[in-house]
C-alpha cells in the first residue's frame, strides 16, 4: 500500500551535490537499501476454459469443480495474508525506528539541558566577576574624589 509512494521520487536528488549530507539523505539512503524489490504479482490459477458457444435451444450449466473453487480462494486468501504480513512487518520496522529516534531525541535533550546548566554556571560566574570589578571600581572613584576634594576646596 504505501510502496508507490516510497519509492516515487518527488525531487531530483541526483542534481544535488554529494557533498550535502545530513541525517534525512542518511535515513533516506538506509530506506532504499532496505526496501525490498518491487514484488512480482503471483500468477493466478488458470481459469476453466469455458466453450461459449450460443447452444441452440437448452444446454446444461456448466459449474466449476468446487476442488478449483476453493484452490482459487485459497491463493487469494494466501496472498491477502501475505500482503498484511508485510504490512506488519513494515510497520514493526517503523515503530522501531521510531523508537529509536524518540530515544535519540531523549539523549539530546538530555545533553542539550546539560550544556544549558553548564552555560548559565558560567555566565553567572562572569556577572559575579563583573559586579566584582563594579565594586572596586565604585571604591577606586569614591577614593578619588575624597583625595581630590582637598585640592578643590583648599584653591577657593
Amino acid at each position: 500500500m504505501s510502496e508507490p509512494a516510497r519509492n516515487s521520487s518527488l525531487h531530483d536528488t541526483t542534481s544535488r551535490s554529494a557533498a550535502q549530507s545530513g541525517p534525512l539523505r542518511d535515513w533516506l539512503a538506509a530506506m532504499r537499501a532496505t526496501t525490498p524489490e518491487a514484488r512480482q504479482p503471483e500468477p493466478e490459477a488458470p481459469q476453466p476454459v469455458v466453450e461459449e458457444s450460443k447452444p441452440s435451444g437448452w444446454a446444461p450449466r456448466l459449474v466449476v469443480p468446487a476442488e478449483v473453487q476453493q484452490a482459487q480462494t485459497q491463493v487469494q486468501a494466501q496472498a491477502q495474508d501475505d500482503e498484511v504480513a508485510e504490512l506488519i512487518a513494515e510497520n514493526m520496522m517503523l515503530k522501531a525506528k521510531l523508537r529509536l529516534a524518540a530515544d535519540r531525541q531523549d539523549e539530546f535533550q538530555i545533553l542539550l539541558a546539560q550544556e544549558v546548566r553548564e552555560l548559565r554556571a558560567h555566565v553567572s560566574e562572569e556577572i559575579g566577576k563583573l559586579e566584582d570589578l563594579r565594586g572596586e571600581r565604585d571604591l577606586w572613584k569614591a577614593r578619588c574624589e575624597a583625595l581630590m576634594q582637598p585640592l578643590f576646596n583648599g584653591a577657593r
